[in-house]
């Protein structure tokens, strides 16, 4: 009996070097490549005049069901923030810093953050205010704004998608780089390109790594749904638009095997082609 119990354990032993071996080749094989961070404020109900609030569980509700979720893309030694949330609140911190922590990204670290649109639960993140003392989140990081957008954006005054006061405030700041073309290469295999549809100068993003791309259209393509359901949406300035560089997207990603991000999808926020 004491000789099978040592030939037991000694196969046992043997079992758990080889399983922690394998682990750590496939540790190796996900950190060779571009590493998605989904950094999830919470799924959210929106009404009309875009009063966000948690759902925490509930389905009992006539509003709009989204999910809010920036993404970090670690790519050639560079982490990429996309977009920046509401600026959601959690035990006195802001979620997005807390999230960034559970990932060992440091606010630091981060390289450049690429803004979509500036719509209020895509850039609240960059500003908090403190009984009305705003300031950054992420000071010392490059912010990649359209400019066009911006000057659209700044007028609305009466629309609630927007926080006039934050986008005055976030104008002013040294680390802005102001975008003015149509598309172009910003660092490291990363583009943009506007492409309107949702807002009228909203830009979607490429991360390119060797053979990977990693794409985000923000809301032109925010969720899984809209890839099954071809349709143009009245939420959107220009839904036609939208739909149409859509449907080139799908297409192209099911050609390129892109992983696209998905910013509001409930469930699944990354999305890999070919589906």
């Amino acid at each position: 009996m004491n000789g099978l119990k040592s030939y037991l354990l000694l196969h046992f032993c043997f079992f758990v070097i080889y399983s922690a071996k394998k682990a750590a080749n496939v540790l190796q094989q996900v950190l060779a490549q571009m590493n998605i961070t989904v950094l999830k404020e919470g799924n959210f109900s929106v009404t009309k005049n875009k009063i966000f609030t948690l759902l925490n569980g509930r389905v009992d509700t006539p509003d709009l069901k989204m999910a809010v979720q920036p993404f970090v893309v670690s790519h050639g030694g560079e982490h990429t923030l996309l977009d920046a949330g509401l600026g959601w609140m959690e035990n006195g911190g802001l979620k997005t810093h807390l999230l960034l922590k559970q990932a060992n990204i440091s606010v630091q670290q981060l390289t450049q953050i690429l803004i979509s649109h500036l719509h209020k639960d895509h850039i609240g993140g960059l500003v908090s205010d403190n009984n009305g003392i705003l300031s950054l989140n992420f000071p010392a990081v490059k912010t990649y704004i359209q400019r066009r957008e911006f000057d659209f954006a700044i007028a609305q005054t009466s629309n609630p998608s927007y926080e006039i006061d934050k986008l005055h405030f976030i104008a002013e700041q040294k680390n802005i780089v102001w975008l003015d073309s149509d598309e172009g290469d910003l660092t490291n295999g990363v583009s943009f390109k506007v492409t309107g549809g949702h807002s009228p100068f909203h830009q979607a993003f490429w991360i390119r790594d060797n053979a990977e791309t990693v794409f985000y259209g923000a809301d032109n393509l925010p969720q899984r749904s809209y890839i099954d359901y071809q349709l143009a949406y009245k939420t959107d300035y220009d839904g036609k638009k939208a739909l149409a560089v859509r449907q080139q997207w799908i297409e192209q990603a099911n050609e390129e095997q892109w992983k696209v991000l998905l910013y509001h999808d409930m469930k699944e926020p990354v999305l890999s082609f070919p589906r």
